[in-house]
């Protein structure tokens, strides 16, 4: 039995929320454009529920296109969706994330996917210290939360830098200043991801002397070869941001490609155009293929509980732990449903696994008594010899 489906955006007349229409219609899905505007969020004792113009809302599967000016709203809709059990193609984490491009580039670096050197200022005493922690003039000045090429500046002396960046900080914005990448000036490819899939991708360009290519500054698009490298890292940027429909927009840099952006509602008119490849059709796809499935956040989900939760250990914090075997560090109190390693995770790994400099331990259980095993693990210290190497030097391979 297909979905019942609701697309939430404001403007039902926009291309992209035609198109998406459209798709459902010839797939024979009951689809209905909902105005987020038009929905009230009732909380109460044990109850959450969405009323749209007054009625229950009724749909079993929602594709966002959520803008940027009701992010806040929109967001809130999402969560409250969320705990009535509503599948959402994208999560409100994953919006808020993609739309702070401070914290989205935090995430994305601490992931090791290649951006450019970004500094965030908070003074304009800061600009020029910021400047050359980028490289050097020119830098692209932006605010972190904007859409469309919107808020985004190249600036070509440190006067010039420092007297927007004083503007913007007086205005109330948040602040980066950003490498330069001179061989992508005037262009990026932008990449539809859908389900963690490539469906499409093209090349912008600006027009003129404008050095931002957004199709909806008047840049053109056309057709590109995505090579493996550049659909491999548009494919982790969606991941890491928590995005399963995304717009990701690469430069082509001297060494590989580069993430710029991530666009959780990206616009299908100039990629539909550019690519000839049905984008709606793949996004409802997608909806009608995994509304089955709802993906929870492990911790959020233990939360609604009273007694459970997970916790993380470090190792690289703990560096007595290095070389020591699940079995050995948690002796059986804790369990250990898997370890990040690699950017790769290894589900219920065998107590026998020895623990890495880089890895990150997940652990579930009661919260006091998970609480204190892992403070005993953590806090234990070896007897170690005098000629006994330190924990951290040991042969960490494993068997």
């Amino acid at each position: 039995m297909q979905p019942r489906l609701a697309i939430l955006s404001r403007g039902p007349r926009l291309y992209s929320t035609r198109r998406l229409v459209e798709a459902a219609h010839d797939r024979g899905v009951d689809v209905t454009v909902i105005d987020p505007l038009s929905c009230s969020l009732l909380v109460a004792d044990g109850q959450v529920e969405v009323l749209v113009n007054g009625e229950p809302f009724s749909h079993d599967a929602v594709i966002p296109r959520i803008g940027h000016s009701i992010t806040d709203h929109g967001t809130a809709l999402l969560r409250h969706l969320d705990q009535k059990g509503v599948w959402t193609a994208i999560s409100a984490t994953a919006i808020l994330q993609s739309r702070d491009k401070l914290r989205a580039s935090q995430l994305l670096s601490r992931n090791h996917i290649p951006i450019p050197r970004t500094v965030n200022v908070r003074s304009v005493h800061d600009v020029e210290h910021a400047i050359d922690a980028v490289g050097g003039l020119p830098v692209v000045v932006k605010v972190t939360k904007g859409t469309q090429g919107q808020g985004v500046f190249l600036r070509h002396t440190a006067y010039e830098a420092k007297s927007l960046v004083q503007g913007l900080l007086h205005a109330r914005q948040d602040v980066l200043i950003q490498e330069y990448v001179a061989e992508s000036h005037g262009k990026d490819i932008r990449v539809i991801i859908v389900g963690d899939e490539v469906v499409a991708a093209m090349r912008r360009r600006a027009r003129g002397r404008e050095f931002r290519s957004n199709f909806h500054l008047n840049g053109t698009v056309e057709p590109v070869d995505l090579a493996p490298e550049y659909a491999e890292v548009a494919r982790r940027a969606a991941r890491v941001l928590g995005l399963n429909i995304a717009g990701v927009d690469l430069l082509e840099g001297a060494d590989g490609p580069m993430v710029l952006e991530v666009n959780s509602s990206p616009g299908l008119q100039g990629i539909e155009s550019a690519s000839g490849v049905d984008v709606a059709g793949a996004i409802v796809d997608h909806a009608i293929r995994d509304s089955a499935f709802c993906e929870v956040q492990l911790d959020g989900l233990l939360r609604t509980l009273p007694e459970d939760g997970v916790m993380t250990v470090i190792v690289r914090r703990h560096r007595h732990l290095i070389g020591r075997s699940i079995e050995e560090v948690f002796n059986g109190e804790v369990q250990v449903f898997g370890i990040l390693r690699n950017q790769s995770m290894l589900w219920n790994p065998p107590a026998d696994s020895k623990l890495r400099f880089d890895d990150m331990v997940l652990c579930t259980g009661p919260r006091a008594s998970l609480r204190r095993s892992l403070h005993k693990a953590v806090d234990w210290m070896p007897d170690a010899a005098p000629d006994q190497p330190h924990p951290d030097e040991r042969d960490t391979a494993e068997p």
